[in-house]
């Protein structure tokens, strides 16, 4: 076999390196192979509210009502599916892009049955965090336990947006009893919210022996961007509290809101 001259292998790999640089700056089709634009939603997290205390078997808790909205040009739509065997759903985002076509983001979280209190059916795990922080430093004291999510269209926000539909889409309960289930669809559409009150499934934060202080109490919503939106910056929103105990620590603590910061995930800055 004859062997290749120097100055053609040479074209052969310089011709290489431009097709591999010409992968790296070309959009990826995604599934499907379209490159069209993708409808995103916009996940907006409303600022805490209804802030209280409360006493229990275990101690003593602060619990808030909080709400996720969908400001964005496309619903969000969260499936899960999982195999024979498995305890679990792995859950994929799908986007409808301006093409007609959809695309599949595989891998997006977790969706998991869960008995809670009657609200026996399936979440969407770490969609929504809630922490409380130390204001001084902005330091993690207490993280939350919430369970998960079932998420649908709750409540219409009043707004006005070129894709939200006149009447809310969403609206099952994530398959109440249905343990069995081997997929699920949930999300939020273009317009509505999301919410939960005080105390529901995991709305609280416990605070048992927490020092007396101030406190930035903060919701953030797809803090890990796992899901796909046309921003990320207002993804968060917190409340500044004063934490004190009048009567000592065996007796309930009182919270006072000092000031709300929508949008922010520090009210000091």
């Amino acid at each position: 076999m004859a062997r290749s001259s120097p100055s053609l292998a040479l074209v052969v790999l310089a011709f290489g390196f431009a097709a591999a640089a010409a992968a790296l700056v070309l959009p990826s089709p995604g599934e499907g192979g379209s490159t069209a634009p993708e409808r995103r939603p916009d996940l907006v997290q409303r600022t805490p509210s209804d802030v209280r205390t409360r006493e229990t078997s275990r101690g003593f808790l602060i619990g808030f009502d909080s709400a996720v909205e969908n400001h964005g040009d496309g619903p969000l739509r969260v499936n899960g599916r999982r195999f024979s065997g498995q305890r679990d759903m792995t859950a994929d985002q799908l986007i409808k892009r301006t093409d007609g076509s959809v695309a599949r983001i595989r891998g997006i979280g977790t969706i998991r049955y869960t008995h809670s209190g009657g609200h026996d059916h399936w979440h969407h795990l770490f969609f929504d965090r809630y922490e409380l922080r130390r204001a001084s430093d902005h330091r993690l004291v207490r993280p939350d336990r919430k369970t998960g999510f079932c998420l649908g269209d709750r409540y219409d926000s009043d707004r006005s947006f070129a894709s939200k539909p006149p009447r809310a889409v969403i609206t099952g309960s994530c398959l109440l009893h249905e343990p069995g289930a081997r997929s699920v669809a949930m999300g939020i559409s273009v317009g509505y919210g999301d919410d939960y009150r005080a105390y529901l499934e995991g709305q609280s934060i416990d605070v048992t022996s927490l020092p007396a202080g101030r406190y930035e109490l903060v919701h953030r919503v797809n803090g890990n961007r796992r899901l796909r939106e046309t921003r990320y910056s207002n993804n968060a929103a917190s409340v500044l509290v004063r934490l004190s105990w009048p009567n000592g620590s065996d007796d309930r603590p009182a919270v006072d809101v000092l000031k709300r910061c929508p949008g922010r995930g520090r009210c000091l800055l």
